[in-house]
């Protein structure tokens, strides 16, 4: 999962991407480590999040653009 890689992009830390999202800040560590696997809906709202698509987030194409 590109979550780190668009997270330092974007210059977000862990923690705001986490409040931002209700999370907790290890919650993104673990996801970012892959340590702990999102969850469907933990998933739209990371790619809504940062404006990108579920298969750019999880690496299957290297279009970020969403085709809405």
């Amino acid at each position: 999962m590109r979550l780190k890689a668009i997270r330092k992009a974007k210059g977000i830390s862990q923690l705001k991407l986490a409040m931002d999202l209700n999370m907790n800040q290890n919650t993104i560590s673990r996801y970012e480590t892959g340590e702990r696997e999102p969850g469907l809906a933990e998933l739209i709202q990371i790619a809504n999040y940062f404006h990108v698509s579920l298969d750019y987030l999880l690496e299957q194409t290297d279009n970020p653009e969403r085709n809405l």
